[in-house]
């Protein structure tokens, strides 16, 4: 160090954190003897460490010799600054347990139409525990297309969506939560559908006359294996959403797929009919999406737990 220039503390590592740990405990215990038990150290050690800090310091911390131990000038306004310290970690430690304990903020997630109905929906659950650990966290949610959902979870507006997993954007990360099973689907007044009082048509002859009717094509994506499936159909209309899908369906004039969670209560009470779903149906996979990029969210974060935990993805 050149002559006449005093060391300056620019920051403050973790290593001077713990050199003033030991610097606390030897002027509480009045000495390096005394200070042996409480830190587990060799005496040695411990005037090894007090020297370093010293020199970090620029100055003496203490006198020690056969006059005994006691804090320089220096020393106690080190102590003190050091109490200020150690309050002020104290205090950052316990807004963050804080933080966890009491959430706060809000979440804004993007879902597509028609999922609610779904026996294996995590959203729910994921919402009620999110809730049950927040309650103050305030909660949005946007019903809309998977291609807008995309949009919004890369570009901030949306914390996450759940989309159909039909491709894979860099951007995003994805989050398994479950399959959902659709079929091709036909209703009263269509020339397919079986009547109550009616023998079911024979397999051979739908297979023979399936093609040739006419199909409602949704204009949002869908995964490849249903694609194909579409194609062999004439394009009857199209629809941007399950809703429209069943309002086209229930005319009579069209056949349709739809997921069986969804169709279930309109074939219960005897307006749709499944054709052969063990041959005509696929899976879509859904996914949680969030933005690779994304800033820390502690209430995102949260929800992504409770999507990821076993009782929520059983």
């Amino acid at each position: 160090m050149a002559e006449g220039k005093q060391p300056v503390l620019n920051q403050v590592s973790d290593f001077e954190l713990k050199l003033l740990r030991v610097f606390r405990t030897v002027a509480a215990c009045g000495g390096f003897s005394a200070a042996e038990v409480s830190l587990g150290i060799s005496r040695a050690a411990i005037s090894m460490q007090m020297a370093d800090l010293e020199g970090r310091l620029g100055f003496k911390l203490c006198q020690r010799g056969r006059a005994g131990f006691a804090l320089t000038d220096e020393g106690r306004r080190v102590l003190e600054a050091s109490d200020r310290l150690v309050g002020a970690i104290d205090h950052f430690k316990a807004e963050i347990n804080d933080l966890h304990q009491h959430l706060r903020g809000t979440l804004t997630i993007g879902i597509t139409d028609n999922l609610v109905s779904h026996p294996g929906m995590k959203i729910t659950h994921g919402l009620a525990a999110l809730k049950a650990r927040g309650p103050e966290v305030k909660i949005h949610i946007h019903m809309q297309p998977s291609d807008d959902i995309e949009i919004g979870v890369l570009d901030g507006r949306l914390n996450i969506g759940v989309v159909p997993q039909v491709r894979e954007l860099p951007g995003l990360d994805y989050l398994p939560l479950y399959e959902e099973s659709s079929s091709l689907y036909c209703a009263a007044g269509h020339p397919l559908f079986s009547a109550a009082d009616e023998p079911p048509i024979s397999a051979d002859d739908l297979q023979q006359t399936l093609t040739d009717y006419e199909v409602v094509v949704p204009s949002f994506a869908q995964p490849a294996e249903a694609q194909a499936l579409y194609r062999r159909h004439p394009l009857g209309a199209r629809a941007n959403d399950r809703e429209g899908i069943m309002f086209l369906l229930l005319t009579g004039c069209y056949l349709g797929y739809l997921p069986d969670h969804y169709a279930r209560p309109w074939v219960e009470r005897g307006r749709l009919q499944a054709l052969q779903s063990d041959q005509t149906g696929f899976t879509t996979r859904f996914c949680a999406i969030t933005a690779r990029s994304r800033r820390a969210n502690l209430v995102l974060d949260t929800f992504l737990d409770t999507l990821s935990s076993p009782s929520s993805l059983d």
